[in-house]
């Protein structure tokens, strides 16, 4: 399931650079690209803070 969902996603960064319209817009797929990276981690400290403030309030 991973493996279909990896090739349906699968993006080509290099052509989207070559066919920009202007030079802003490899700054928004850099943005677009860290992005979900960025929001996963912000999600993973949140809830390993909350869990570590729920085991010292015990």
């Amino acid at each position: 399931m991973n493996f279909l969902i990896s090739i349906l996603q699968e993006t080509k960064i290099d052509e989207k650079l070559k066919d920009a319209p202007d030079s802003s817009y490899g700054i928004g797929v850099f943005i677009g690209t860290l992005l979900p990276f960025l929001i996963l981690v912000i999600l993973a400290y949140i809830i390993y803070r909350y869990n570590k403030n729920r085991i010292k309030d015990e």
